[in-house]
């Protein structure tokens, strides 16, 4: 009678496990998976961990996560991959923002998903913390930007 038990306990257990590093996913999910690993997580300027984390370092710690190595600074960041249409944003882009009355790009989030053609990020809020925003939010939509994709596939 215990044997059906410990097999339906081990297979669950190592379900749990089968979206680590070096699993099949898929760069995209993997990215989106690994940030919100993160949701609710205070915020901290510099923070690069579960006890406190800033957005580039959200970002930097979910693509490390799938082996892609990318700048840890909002500034370097939107220097790279490719510039595109908030219209055309897939799981995984880059979404920045200018959140200070500076012309310099101060906020990024990652794409977790579009509702309605609408895209949703996550992102290290100040007051908030690790959160999911939609682009559509007065505040993100004044704020916005510019979109950029890393991720080929």
């Amino acid at each position: 009678m215990r044997k059906p038990f410990i097999f339906l306990l081990l297979l669950s257990i190592a379900s749990c496990g089968s979206f680590r590093k070096g699993s099949k996913m898929k760069p995209r999910d993997g990215v989106v998976y690994y940030a919100k690993g993160y949701l609710g997580t205070p915020y901290a300027l510099g923070g690069n961990t579960k006890g406190g984390i800033d957005c580039s370092g959200l970002i930097y710690n979910a693509y490390l996560q799938q082996g892609i190595k990318i700048p840890r600074t909002v500034d370097a960041l939107r220097k790279k991959g490719k510039r595109i249409s908030v219209k055309k944003a897939k799981k995984g882009d880059l979404i920045f923002f200018r959140t200070s009355r500076k012309r310099k790009l101060t906020h990024a989030g990652i794409v977790v998903g579009t509702k309605s053609g609408i895209p949703q990020f996550i992102h290290a809020s100040s007051s908030s913390g690790v959160i999911i925003s939609t682009i559509e939010n007065t505040y993100w939509k004044k704020a916005y930007a510019q979109t950029r994709r890393l991720l080929k596939k």
